[in-house]
């Protein structure tokens, strides 16, 4: 039985991407969540709603012990579970200009955004090179590539999963595992909704903000087979705001 793993698929572009693949693959998707397994539940309906099947799994991404403890019981007690394909969504933003940055806050989002990626992924590839066969797929952001003022912290976090998944790449691609990055730009999400989106789509040549679901449609191009040969890429989804 072969499994999707999405991390933070509970909500926003997590749970379209859980919805997506849902739809456009034969894969059991595994939602993760960290707090809120109501709404985990919700995306698994939504699931079922359209045709696919899955489960809920509950752990923090940033917490190593917690992520590997999960996993492991996970898979033992699904012995003929075989998870192929892992999105890396999972993040958190503590915005704030860098001078007056808590350290916390620093901390947290690095350990959520790219120690989670670590955590997860690192947990997982042993059985993806003994498979031979895997996609890895880490969404990342526009401020990962040109960086946002207010957001040193999520740009450095981005920024170092964007360095991590081109080495990645080089190393697994032999065993027919591909790592590529996925980076929107300004998505109508939960995330967003705090933004002042009349005063940002003028930045924006598309003159909107995307839509989790052309999000997802990307991703579930780069799970697919039509995808073998696209490795290490960072593919930006902005509506043209860094072009």
């Amino acid at each position: 039985m072969k499994y999707a793993l999405v991390t933070g698929g509970s909500r926003g572009i997590g749970r379209a991407i859980c919805i997506q693949l849902a739809q456009d693959t034969d894969y059991h998707i595994l939602i993760n969540y960290n707090s809120n397994e109501t709404a985990a539940n919700e995306t698994l309906e939504a699931v079922k709603e359209h045709g696919g099947s899955g489960e809920v799994i509950g752990f923090n991404v940033s917490d190593a012990q917690q992520v590997t403890q999960s996993l492991e019981t996970w898979l033992e007690s699904h012995p003929e579970a075989i998870i192929e394909v892992i999105v890396n969504n999972a993040g958190i933003t503590k915005d704030g200009l860098f001078m007056w940055m808590k350290p916390e806050d620093w901390h947290n989002v690095l350990n959520t955004s790219l120690g989670g990626f670590f955590n997860v992924t690192h947990t997982l590839i042993q059985k993806m090179l003994v498979n031979k066969y895997g996609r890895i797929i880490n969404m990342v952001s526009v401020s990962g590539l040109k960086g946002t003022p207010g957001q040193t912290n999520y740009s450095a976090a981005k920024a170092g999963i964007i360095g991590a998944t081109k080495a990645l790449a080089q190393e697994v691609a032999k065993r027919n595992i591909t790592v590529n990055a996925v980076a929107p730009g300004f998505i109508s999400t939960d995330m967003t909704g705090e933004l002042d989106e009349k005063e940002l789509k003028r930045m924006i040549p598309m003159q909107r903000f995307g839509t989790p679901e052309e999000v997802a449609h990307l991703v579930s191009f780069l799970v697919s087979k039509k995808a073998s040969y696209i490795t290490g890429e960072v593919i930006n989804m902005n509506g043209g705001i860094y072009s």
